[in-house]
């Protein structure tokens, strides 16, 4: 499959971006909008998106080919791990889940084109109308690819024109969506525009802010203040950035040496899932001691499990630098297991990176290098679990939990009055559905502004 030259990103590599370009873009993209956009429902948009989420999910679909086909070589993730990110993030993209997302974030699906009142605001003859931003920026971090095409998904929800611009050289699978959309719908596709250029490139930033009604930005904390630095105040930013995430196995969940696997199983798929490169991704998994299985034969179960999936879903090569950080890191641990092999012990793929497991009897939280290298540590309960990761307080994401249910209610309200944003069955960690509140803000609902009817 050839791809035509829609897009900046469509370039040929030697090709070079003048501050005019970008302007001249960001006018086309209003100019489409007001053309092509503004008069269009809702109820078409969702339908849109549902029917060519189908179409992804098709393993005959020319995009999906190239995407598994490219992939690898592009992105740096196997074909497997691409294959299985793109599907759990198209399987979200239903009608019924769209249609979930504009209830929950603006009370009524029918907001975004009319005003509209709901049984609150029938009682004080109030109705509402939800206004999108005209002109979307979406500034992505790259190092997943979902969060870039959720960010194109709302801004197709609210009919939006929309500007992505990806982190050099990331551009590769959030293009090949945009050319998707550009098949299904030229017209919607003509209010889009996808390009990469290094952050700090202040010429074209300052083309593109200058423009926007809305920037939304994903990254490290001071990539994020770098651009709200360069910002103009009066342009609404929504920044997303550095959070990290764990996991939690409560002794009931391992009633046997069975069920012990089975939960193993589902912990892998969290360290497997793109890597454990999102902010979603366990840096440590928590096993409640005192149960059938101890924490550190749940670390064995879980480096077993590794194993196998290595063999079916690969990590991929990594760059020079972050497989010398894995095995550097993997060095301090192999000392620490010969002199004190109660309290440490380490199993890791053979003669390569490819994953990497910790048992640590340390309970403080420790930061992963990640790309699969995962830790397992022990704890007596949630309270002292808490108290060793208070260290990352207000940075948590995500707990994936593995728990019996008659203790399952009290740990997910500990877990929330502590301060973590998502509770999430364990083995689905990166695979948060479409309803999801991105660092506990409603994603939709933070691009709009509201108009009221006092009737």
């Amino acid at each position: 499959m050839h791809l035509p030259n829609y897009f900046l990103a469509d370039l040929p590599p030697e090709a070079t971006l003048s501050p005019l370009m970008v302007a001249e873009a960001c006018q086309a993209l209003k100019r489409n909008r007001e053309q092509y956009l503004v008069r269009r429902t809702t109820e078409q948009q969702v339908t849109l998106l549902s029917k060519l989420a189908d179409e992804w999910q098709d393993p005959g679909s020319p995009f999906r080919q190239l995407a598994l086909a490219q992939g690898p070589a592009e992105t740096g993730f196997s074909r497997a791990t691409i294959e299985r990110g793109l599907d759990a993030f198209f399987r979200q993209l239903t009608r019924e889940n769209l249609s979930a997302l504009l209830v929950q974030d603006l009370g009524e699906a029918r907001r975004l084109d009319d005003l509209v009142a709901v049984s609150s605001g029938h009682a004080t003859q109030t109705a509402a109308l939800a206004a999108a931003p005209e002109f979307l920026v979406h500034i992505t971090a790259g190092n997943l690819p979902n969060p870039t095409l959720m960010s194109l998904v709302l801004g197709v929800v609210t009919r939006s024109a929309q500007f992505v611009k990806c982190a050099s050289g990331t551009a590769f699978l959030p293009r090949l969506f945009a050319h998707s959309l550009y098949e299904s719908d030229p017209k919607l596709g003509a209010c889009i525009e996808i390009a990469d250029w290094r952050g700090g490139t202040a010429a074209l930033d300052n083309e593109l802010y200058a423009a926007a009604d809305c920037v939304t930005a994903t990254g490290s904390d001071e990539s994020l203040a770098a651009i709200r630095a360069g910002v103009p105040p009066k342009i609404r930013f929504l920044g997303y950035g550095h959070r990290v995430s764990f996991g939690y196995v409560t002794g009931d969940s391992l009633p046997s040496s069975f069920r012990a696997k089975q939960v193993a199983a589902r912990a892998a798929d969290d360290v497997v899932a793109w890597n454990q490169l999102g902010c979603l991704s366990p840096h440590v998994i928590y096993v409640q001691n005192g149960g059938v299985i101890t924490a550190e034969s749940f670390a064995e179960l879980l480096a077993a499990e590794l194993a196998q999936r290595e063999a079916t879903e690969p990590r991929g090569e990594l760059p020079v630098e972050a497989a010398a950080a894995i095995a550097a890191r993997r060095g301090i641990y192999e000392v620490r297991a010969a002199h004190a092999p109660g309290d440490t012990r380490h199993w890791c793929s053979p003669d390569s990176t490819a994953w990497t497991v910790i048992f640590e009897s340390d309970p403080r939280f420790q930061l992963s290098c990640l790309n699969r290298f995962v830790y397992v540590k022990s704890v007596p309960d949630l309270k002292t679990l808490l108290e060793n990761v208070d260290s990352i307080r207000g940075q948590v994401s995500t707990v994936g939990v593995a728990m019996g249910g008659e203790t399952a209610p009290e740990i997910a309200r500990q877990l929330a009055r502590w301060g973590v944003l998502r509770i999430c069955p364990l083995g689905q960690m990166q695979n948060p559905p479409l309803t999801w509140r991105h660092d506990g803000r409603p994603a939709l609902g933070d691009l709009v502004t509201w108009s009221d009817w006092e009737k």
